[in-house]
């Protein structure tokens, strides 16, 4: 089966039996009272139900990463980081914006790890006070320098009418279909790209 086959979704019977894709969701916040584990689950759960590949959260501040450029790079959280990466196809990034832009701990978590992105797709889900639609273009650039084809649906969420008081995740209905258009995405072009790795 060819590329296009792939990106287009044109399967054979062959192809049918291969194995699952493994798609991160990676929380793109650490700070403490961050909402992004509420958007994570949320996502998951959508995604668990279409049954098409295998969905994990995967949280940056689990892997406690230094700062770049203040360590030998000997701290474990480098190489398990780096590791798990390695053992997913694509991503979808939770994205709040901050002063216009990404958080520090995601741009951080992104420089850490250079040829696991490489030849893998993503989608963003982004929140902020403008749906975090400058953010996840900040995103867009990164992602282009390490190769990894973000995919054009993008579900964006306002701090004004999917969350209470700023602190409490109550997405409104009309998200699902955006958020299973950009799975659709990020299954076709992570097929796809596997075939470059």
């Amino acid at each position: 089966m060819g590329f296009l086959d792939k990106l287009f979704g044109n399967t054979s019977k062959e192809d049918t039996t291969m194995e699952k894709l493994n798609i991160g969701i990676i929380l793109g916040s650490t700070r403490e009272g961050r909402v992004s584990p509420q958007v994570g689950e949320w996502v998951k759960g959508i995604a668990d139900k279409r049954g098409d590949a295998n969905y994990e959260i995967v949280d940056i501040a689990d892997y406690q990463l230094p700062f770049l450029g203040t360590t030998d790079g000997t701290e474990p959280g480098i190489a398990a980081w780096n590791q798990k990466l390695a053992n997913l196809d694509g991503f979808v990034f939770i994205v709040q914006e901050y002063n216009h832009s990404i958080t520090g701990a995601l741009k951080n978590a992104l420089d850490f790890a250079r040829e696991v992105w490489n030849n893998k797709a993503a989608g963003i889900v982004s929140y902020g006070s403008t749906g975090g639609a400058r953010a996840a273009e900040h995103l867009r650039g990164i992602m282009g320098e390490l190769m990894i084809a973000d995919v054009r649906v993008h579900p964006t969420l306002s701090l004004f009418t999917d969350f209470e008081n700023g602190t409490v995740f109550k997405p409104q209905e009309l998200h699902l279909n955006n958020v299973n258009a950009m799975f659709d995405q990020v299954i076709a072009w992570s097929g796809a790209l596997k075939t470059l790795r």
